[in-house]
Formats: C-alpha cells, sequence, structure tokens
C-alpha cells in the first residue's frame, strides 16, 4: 500500500473542516431568521388581538349608552352629561371660539355644564393585574378625559346590590388609550376608579358625534346646544347622539375608523 492511500492530507482535512462550517453557519442563519420571524409573527397577533379588544370594548360602552346624566362630586353646578366629549386634535383649530374647550355647552348664556375634570387627581394603585385605582377622573398630570358616559348592561355575576349602569371614560396619555370606570354611578372625590390599559402605540384617538340634523360636532354636548332650566336641562343632560365616529391613528396599523350607532 503506497503511503498517499494510508489517510487524508492536511490540506483536505481543512478544506472538508471549511465546507462543514459553512454549512452551519447557513444552517444556524436559516434557524434563526425562522425564529425572528416567528417572534415577529406572534408580536403583530398580538398588537392585532389588542387593536381588535380596544375596539369591541369601545363599542360596547357606546352601543349601550344610557340617557343618565351623574351628579357633581361637589358644589352646585349642574350634572355632568350623560355623554360629555371634549373636542380633540385637530377639532380643537377648526373651531372659531376658545370659550369651551372643555367640550361644554353654555346654559342660559353663562352657566356651562361642567367637564369631568373638576375632580380631583387619582393616586392610589390596585394589586390587579392591568387595572389600579385612582380617586377621580382626572390623572396625576390633570388630564380631562377625552369622553366620559354612561352605559349600560354592567355585569354582576355576584349579585351585589347596585345598578346595572356604569359611568366610564377614556384618556390618551404617552401614547396609551386607558378606560377607566367607577364603583358607583354618582361619585363623590373618595370615588376610586379602574383603570385599564386597552391600546398602545396610539398617536391620535377622535371622536365626532352626529346630531339630530345630520351634523357632525367634534364635541357632545354640541356648542349649539344652549338650554334654561328645569326640564329643558334634564333633556339636554340626557341627549345623545344618532352616531359616534371613532378614529384611532395607531403606529402599527395607521388610522382606524369606525362609525357607531347609537340606539334609542
Amino acid at each position: 500500500m503506497s503511503p498517499r492511500a494510508a489517510g487524508f492530507t492536511l490540506i483536505e482535512l481543512m478544506v472538508a473542516l471549511f465546507i462543514a462550517a459553512i454549512m452551519f453557519a447557513m444552517g444556524y442563519g436559516a434557524i434563526n431568521q425562522a425564529l425572528n420571524g416567528r417572534n415577529a409573527l406572534k408580536e403583530q397577533q398580538a398588537q392585532l388581538l389588542e387593536l381588535q379588544t380596544a375596539v369591541r370594548v369601545i363599542e360596547q360602552d357606546f352601543v349601550q349608552l344610557a340617557p343618565r346624566p351623574v351628579r357633581q362630586p361637589v358644589g352646585d353646578e349642574p350634572a355632568q352629561p350623560a355623554l360629555q366629549g371634549a373636542a380633540t386634535g385637530t377639532d380643537l383649530d377648526a373651531q372659531s371660539t376658545t370659550s369651551s374647550l372643555a367640550g361644554t355647552s353654555s346654559l342660559s348664556g353663562t352657566q356651562s355644564l361642567s367637564s369631568t375634570a373638576s375632580l380631583t387627581p387619582s393616586s392610589s394603585t390596585s394589586p390587579s393585574s392591568g387595572t389600579s385605582s385612582g380617586t377621580s377622573s382626572l390623572t396625576q398630570s390633570g388630564t380631562p378625559p377625552i369622553v366620559s358616559l354612561t352605559r349600560a348592561g354592567w355585569a354582576n355575576p355576584r349579585g351585589l346590590q347596585r345598578t346595572g349602569l356604569q359611568r366610564v371614560a377614556y384618556y390618551l396619555e404617552n401614547g396609551t388609550l386607558r378606560r377607566e370606570y367607577w364603583n358607583v354611578l354618582d361619585p363623590t372625590l373618595a370615588s376610586t376608579t379602574t383603570r385599564r390599559e386597552l391600546l398602545t402605540h396610539v398617536k391620535t384617538f377622535t371622536l365626532r358625534y352626529l346630531d339630530v340634523n345630520r351634523v357632525w360636532q367634534p364635541q357632545w354636548p354640541p356648542l349649539t346646544s344652549t338650554v334654561l332650566v328645569g326640564p329643558a336641562m334634564e333633556l339636554t343632560l340626557r341627549e345623545r347622539p344618532l352616531a359616534v365616529e371613532i378614529t384611532i391613528d395607531t403606529e402599527d396599523w395607521g388610522k382606524i375608523v369606525r362609525v357607531i350607532e347609537i340606539a334609542g
């Protein structure tokens, strides 16, 4: 047997190792790319589920809108309307007057429907997952809600002695859309709220309201709504739009527009 047939040369071994290293690198790259694609897909699925859940919750609140005003926490001011939406985003720039930035309507030319911004800032946190409690509809930075409303259909599986109506409010802070509800229908300064972060990476959250004249209003009650006292004031506080247009501009999915018809 010749010396050459005894085994492989060093060069042949190095070439074989080099080829094996290339194949391992290609295999690792394919596996790593597949794992990254899987993680990205799971993240997109989670974001889509978050968006769908947020839209469903908002729709349920407006579909079950109840014509029930709530009392002010303190003072002798008029009650808060059943639906109170402040002008937001570009709607503020489109208004010709700056006297009603809180989305209120005038009463007898001087009084105004008080915004939920009159409540004190919230402070405490609940240990429950995804929720926390506070003492008002204002955040610690003093941000008023974009919209607050009274809704029906508050589930009561424990059979507690309470109403089936619920007061909820929506906030947009630092790109996060948050929903809060009070544990009582007519909250006081000591009443707490339960918070739930619905959607993240939100640029803007805008609402428009269709009045009885089929005109879209940037806030509710409209600036054109004027009342005197007594039954007329009560009707204005209970007034509801025909429909609500919700526009959510997100970083991940772009602009989402949904029109919700209000029953009754």
